[in-house]
């Protein structure tokens, strides 16, 4: 693969790329955000890996944004709790899994600027809670296990509750599973600017992003922010959930509508969807995860998770064992937290 054309510290950066990549900035400007992220998160060549796999690998460490144990979910909270205080919100709806990561940040940061927060989450109460369980009764919200592991009807579930608090005059923000709305996806438009930033700052260009993609937001805000700087290479969500087509379809929809916002469009080419890691189902334990988190654990001293960074990883390893990159590449893996789960 060549190398992209626009990225600082690239041999190729023209003015009018750096025009565009400027341009997007100053339009993020415009929206509303806290800053619960400790910014900007480190970015540095895993040197041990990339010597095993004769690779330049780079990890970009959204695990450490700080708050609430981190994680990328606080980029995405930046920009949607900023939302909630602008329309005078008292009450925040969040929906995931009993493990989510997102619902155990939203009840910090809803707690943090004073909001009523109620969490609805897939399966039963547990009789002794673990890992982000375990924490979001420490945020102290107010739980609603819904016993399924069907999105949609946690999902319907979180549109009833909001009608009834509507009812008794909360003014409440509703945010779906993984806080993957257009507001939620600026997080990650901001995010792939920031990691232009840590190329410039290295002086190198990164061609290929891997990372793990389920609910969307993340890997949809970062193809806008490819799409409004002009970047040439490619995007690779590892999905941990769903479909290939359908999650392919969920991401360019919401990089279609975020795009909107900038006015920009998206081609359905720059979604790359690659769910062959995610083994039998969402949250499915899998050997090549479980082989991925240990090399980075023992090598690199960094901790992956089972249900999303470990199965993202584990696709890295085995692009780089099939010859998928080629040497002149220069690749970075996107950490974006997780870790409670591997205490559950």
């Amino acid at each position: 693969m060549s190398k992209m054309k626009g990225l600082p510290g690239s041999k190729n950066t023209s003015g009018n790329s750096n025009n565009r990549m400027r341009t997007g900035e100053k339009l993020l400007q415009q929206f509303h955000r806290t800053s619960l992220s400790l910014l900007p998160t480190p970015f540095y060549k895993l040197d041990n890996i990339s010597s095993k796999l004769s690779l330049n690998i780079y990890c970009k460490r959204d695990d450490l944004t700080g708050f609430g144990f981190g994680g990328n979910k606080t980029r995405k909270l930046d920009f949607l709790i900023a939302d909630a205080l602008s329309k005078q919100t008292n009450t925040i709806i969040a929906v995931g899994s009993g493990q989510s990561n997102f619902c155990r940040m939203a009840a910090a940061a809803g707690k943090v600027y004073n909001l009523n927060v109620h969490l609805v989450l897939g399966g039963k109460e547990q009789e002794k809670p673990t890992g982000n369980l375990l924490l979001d009764y420490l945020f102290g919200p107010e739980i609603h296990f819904i016993e399924s592991d069907d999105w949609n009807i946690l999902n319907e579930y979180a549109i009833s509750l909001e009608k009834d608090l509507i009812a008794t005059g909360k003014n409440v923000y509703r945010m779906p599973v993984g806080g993957s709305t257009t507001i939620g996806a600026l997080g990650y438009v901001d995010a792939f600017y920031e990691i232009l930033d840590d190329c410039k700052a290295q002086n190198i260009s990164i061609d290929t992003i891997i990372h793990a993609s389920s609910s969307g937001g993340t890997q949809a805000g970062l193809i806008v922010g490819k799409v409004l700087s002009g970047w040439q290479g490619r995007i690779i969500g590892m999905g941990v959930a769903k479909t290939t087509t359908q999650l392919t379809d969920e991401i360019y929809n919401l990089a279609t509508a975020t795009g909107k916002l900038f006015d920009v469009s998206i081609e359905r080419q720059d979604v790359i969807i690659d769910n062959q890691f995610m083994g039998s189902a969402y949250a499915a334990r899998t050997e090549a995860c479980t082989t991925a988190c240990r090399m980075f654990a023992q090598m690199e001293g960094i901790i992956l998770d089972n249900v999303y960074t470990g199965k993202a990883a584990a696709g890295l390893l085995e692009y780089a064992r099939r010859g998928l990159f080629s040497q002149q590449e220069n690749v970075a893996f996107i950490h974006t937290g997780g870790a409670p789960e591997i205490f559950e």
